[in-house]
């Protein structure tokens, strides 16, 4: 029986190894191809050179995306955030029987196909006239990432203690003070990786920014996507290095929040 289990143990190890490895094999492949000194995608390179990373940023097409990016990632994230918890926090305290119902309706961007999510936004934007604005793209950038901070938020919700709000409550203190000082250091750990979570998934963004998106407000993921139609030198694999790195390193600021915050006496 021992035997037994050590092996199934060792074989699901393995299992485990190759499908990282499976994952990882075509980021890593990516990664070296950004050091190419070939002038088109191949591999292996045949030398290294850091001509691509220079390209990409002397280049003011590239620059301009990359700046578009990050004015639209900056405020959708902070915004989804925002709504994200105040959401999460109201229909933990709802009893209602549309709680359920409004928790569909904000969580409906992660299970309708974003191809109809895009086609939507992009049919009552044309109305608003939000298309091919950097406002409407922040909004529409809102509406996808919100789902992610609320899950996150509302997990952690299900198990606090909601009797520190009370007893906050019983000493005086009003419902602004005693969110500010309880409630909210206690859920910042989840309101962070929510934001982070937002942040990732709006830099990436690609469908609903293809629909909204013009050539003067244009985000780096549709550039990559125009670029890849008609050239291919690894300028490309470059950009989406920074983009793979960007992705790495806010899930590892998560981990790090998490691990510190689970250190805190209280938490």
């Amino acid at each position: 029986m021992f035997y037994s289990a050590k092996f199934w143990g060792g074989l699901r190890g393995i299992i485990n190894v190759m499908l990282v490895v499976y994952m990882l094999a075509p980021l890593v492949i990516i990664f070296v191809i950004s050091f190419s000194s070939a002038l088109y995608l191949t591999f292996p390179p045949p030398g290294l050179s850091l001509q691509w990373y220079e390209k990409m940023f002397s280049n003011p097409t590239w620059t301009r995306t990359l700046v578009t990016s990050l004015k639209i990632m900056v405020p959708a994230a902070i915004a989804a955030t925002v709504l994200g918890t105040a959401a999460a926090l109201a229909l933990s305290r709802m009893e209602s029987k549309w709680a359920l119902a409004v928790r569909a309706v904000l969580m409906a961007p992660l299970v309708v196909p974003v191809i109809i999510t895009a086609a939507a936004i992009f049919g009552v934007f044309r109305i608003w006239g939000l298309y091919g604005s950097l406002w409407g793209l922040i909004l529409a950038h809102v509406i996808l990432t919100l789902p992610y901070v609320l899950s996150t938020v509302s997990a952690n919700l299900a198990v606090f203690d909601k009797r520190l709000e009370d007893a906050a409550a019983n000493c005086g203190a009003p419902p602004w003070i005693a969110f500010r000082r309880v409630t909210l250091p206690l859920i910042s750990p989840s309101v962070m990786s929510g934001m982070l979570f937002a942040m990732v998934i709006s830099f990436d963004e690609l469908v609903v920014s293809l629909f909204l998106s013009t050539p003067r407000v244009r985000p780096v993921t549709v550039q990559m996507w125009s670029n890849i139609k008609g050239d291919t030198d690894p300028t490309i694999a470059a950009i989406a290095t920074v983009l793979f790195l960007f992705s790495l390193l806010a899930l590892l600021a998560d981990g790090i929040a998490r691990r510190r915050s689970g250190r805190e006496p209280g938490l």
